[in-house]
């Protein structure tokens, strides 16, 4: 390279094109060092006296010379080492363990750079970007694997690592939501797969009204995190451009956000592990647990059940945004579309709520509709919103939320579905296997936190014990030199 570079050939480039030659020859020379320092681990390589497996077995036969590939992030490369054998048993190689090799033939920069990639885009994008970086090529397929691999210690990660500490005065939030996926068939629940296999459609090319594909399996996606407590009015919330409602509003802010996904765990399982996190954050509950749900009951059966289960006492706040899309829907029995006295019924109506006085204004509602004589079907969001005030009404004193300063809205968790699961689940034409769609979830998640860089480094001490020290009697590989 040097003498190139000094060269003729070399004088007559452009910046741009001795970029790619340097780029491309600098990775063979960067590979063929580390090659010639994998042969001289070899060579220098010491026959051990004792290599005794987890099955007890002892090795005492020692054969030099095997070899296996490994796909770095220079190229490829070959990795000789001793065998130590005995009959009927497996190979134990203890300069693997040193080196912590995959089990695999990509390496665990390979296997880093293309998770983070296909947690990015999608895993043909990822694929590219990984030759772009790397000269080596990747199919889709093993994009996938290298990024289900990298995400199998999720949960063991979260479990180890050091709670979140926070000031004893902030309010401690939980938050959940779901966001359907497209999948494959088989990747489908079995409801799901049942009426998707039973539905018919009038149309071939489009769905008529109230027909569903069936093809989308839920993510649960949670949320816990905490906030300084905000106190507010309900003017605060409420206030609008005649009273001041251009200025920035008052508002908790949330810190410490912690987020975690998935496609296979069901909403019970989703919600245990945010009441995890939250003990791991304030295990005395000195602090105010405030649960912010959109209102679904499974949701809530399951939310009452973990805290029952634990001793917890718990705030559940219904969302004051899915209270008011429901106003909404009633607004247009009563008033004209696009009318400003429908905006104007709204904001009073909300303002009762926020007040505390959710059955007086459902009560109103369905007065309003018997006085204006409306029939069932021009009455019918009417009726819904003053049901569902008269339902949820234990999760709606939000006059107590705002004395407290706790949040009321589901923003986080909201904009934790966007991004988690549509910004890359929802790709045009996408169509998830269950284990690819649960390990993108889980590497966003990881990404969003601002863990994966800590997580990595835990990954790499879990696949030195999978691959490596479980294999070897008490967990203990010797050292090859």
């Amino acid at each position: 390279m040097v003498a190139w570079l000094g060269g003729d050939e070399a004088a007559e480039l452009t910046h741009e094109a001795l970029e790619a030659r340097l780029a491309r020859e600098g990775r063979d020379v960067l590979r063929q060092l580390m090659q010639d320092h994998l042969a001289l681990r070899a060579v220098r390589e010491k026959r051990l006296d004792e290599v005794v497996g987890a099955d007890g077995a002892r090795r005492g036969n020692v054969e030099g010379g095997h070899a296996r590939g490994l796909a770095t992030v220079f190229g490829e490369v070959t990795v000789a080492r001793k065998a130590y054998r005995a009959p009927g048993h497996g190979n134990l190689h203890p300069l693997d363990a040193a080196l912590n090799l995959p089990a695999e033939k990509h390496s665990h920069g390979m296997r880093r750079l293309a998770a983070e990639e296909s947690a990015r885009g999608s895993f043909a994008e990822a694929a590219k970007a990984t030759e772009r970086a790397t000269g080596c090529t990747l199919g889709k397929r093993q994009v996938r694997q290298l990024a289900e691999r990298t995400a199998v210690d999720f949960d063991a990660f979260y479990a180890w690592r050091r709670p979140h500490l926070s000031a004893t005065d902030d309010v401690l939030v939980l938050t959940c939501d779901g966001k359907g996926i497209v999948m494959r068939p088989e990747a489908l629940r079995r409801a799901t797969r049942q009426a998707a296999a039973r539905a018919t459609t009038k149309l071939q090319t489009r769905l008529s009204k109230g027909e569903k594909r069936h093809r989308k399996r839920m993510a649960e996606v949670g949320a816990v995190y905490d906030c300084a407590p905000v106190v507010r009015t309900p003017e605060d919330v409420l206030a609008r451009a005649e009273d001041g409602g251009g200025r920035r509003r008052k508002r908790p802010k949330a810190r410490g956000k912690w987020l975690t996904a998935s496609v296979v765990d069901d909403a019970r399982t989703v919600v245990a592990k945010l009441f995890d996190e939250a003990q791991r954050r304030d295990p005395q509950q000195r602090r105010p647990w405030v649960v912010l749900v959109d209102g679904h009951s499974h949701q809530l059966d399951c939310i009452h059940a973990e805290a029952a289960a634990r001793g917890l006492k718990v705030h559940i706040v219904l969302d004051f945004v899915h209270v008011l899309e429901y106003l909404w829907g009633a607004a247009w029995c009563f008033f004209k579309e696009g009318s400003p006295d429908a905006e104007t019924w709204v904001h009073t109506q909300a303002t009762k709520i926020l007040h505390g006085r959710s059955s007086h204004v459902a009560a109103a509602i369905r007065r309003k509709a018997t006085c204006r004589h409306l029939k069932p079907s021009q009455r019918k969001n009417a009726d819904t919103c003053a049901r569902y005030l008269m339902n949820k009404r234990p999760y709606l004193d939000y006059a107590t939320a705002l004395a407290n300063g706790w949040p009321i809205a589901t923003g986080v968790i909201e904009g934790a579905c966007r991004h988690l699961v549509k910004d890359r689940m929802a790709i045009t034409g996408a169509r998830w296997s269950l284990p690819g769609a649960e390990a993108i979830l889980k590497l966003r998640a990881l990404r969003s936190n601002g863990d994966f860089d800590d997580y990595w480094r835990f990954h790499l001490r879990q696949e030195y014990q999978r691959v490596h020290a479980s294999r070897y009697a008490h967990n203990q590989p010797p050292r090859p030199s």
